[in-house]
């Protein structure tokens, strides 16, 4: 048991040591070299975990795709708007999600190690399915095709917000994307619902903090 902590520490460590390599340096201009210097492991125990710079970025795009702070909710149109509002939230405090914003967007690294946003739409298009199915969502609406735009428009909004605030703005303009999306798609009943404030983000994840902390003490 203790060998196999240890393992995961050191496959976290080495995950979270790419990330920051990869946000700060892009993919061609990170080495392994470095990673292993802010990881502080042997080449060896890197090597165990990803036999190449390949597989790293692979592991950072794969570890941001985590359900921490996904909290189920009767509205499955609310539980997508908290996936994504408490994304916003945590993208500029996260080095492994900096990281696969970049690693995504790497147009000649994408053919070597691929991108989180085929993941990001599966999550949505799951949700928004499970809304209709609830008659939360129009009759018309296709959740696979509302999900790709979606994840699309969500992209745009990214781009901007890191390119005028440097993402401090970015729950500012999901939490606007959601006011054009949502009514186009989601019942009168469920739209008058549904909580897509700019903080919104922020209280899910102070709920799901405070919910571990009482967890840890029991």
């Amino acid at each position: 048991m203790a060998r196999q902590e240890r393992a995961v520490r050191t496959r976290r460590a080495v995950i979270e040591a790419a990330a920051a390599v990869f946000a700060e340096r892009g993919y061609t201009a990170a080495t392994i070299a470095e990673i292993l210097d802010r990881a502080g492991v042997t080449k060896g125990a890197l090597y165990f975990h990803f036999d190449s710079k390949e597989a790293l970025a692979r592991g950072v795009i794969e570890a941001q795709i985590t359900s921490d702070y996904w909290v189920p909710r009767e509205l499955k149109l609310q539980e997508w708007v908290d996936i994504c509002m408490t994304l916003a939230y945590r993208i500029p405090k996260e080095v492994i999600l900096l990281a696969g914003i970049r690693l995504s967007a790497d147009l000649q690294g994408r053919a070597l190690f691929g991108s989180a946003w085929p993941a990001w739409m599966e999550v949505v298009g799951k949700r928004i399915a499970e809304a209709k199915e609830q008659g939360e969502v129009l009759p018309h609406i296709d959740p696979q095709e509302t999900a790709e735009f979606f994840v699309g428009a969500w992209l745009g909004m990214q781009a901007l917000s890191e390119a005028y605030a440097n993402w401090t703005d970015l729950s500012e303009r999901i939490s606007m994307l959601y006011n054009y999306i949502l009514p186009a798609i989601a019942t009168p009943a469920a739209l008058i619902k549904l909580d897509i404030a700019p903080d919104r983000g922020f209280r899910v994840v102070q709920e799901v903090e405070r919910a571990q902390a009482l967890a840890s003490e029991d």
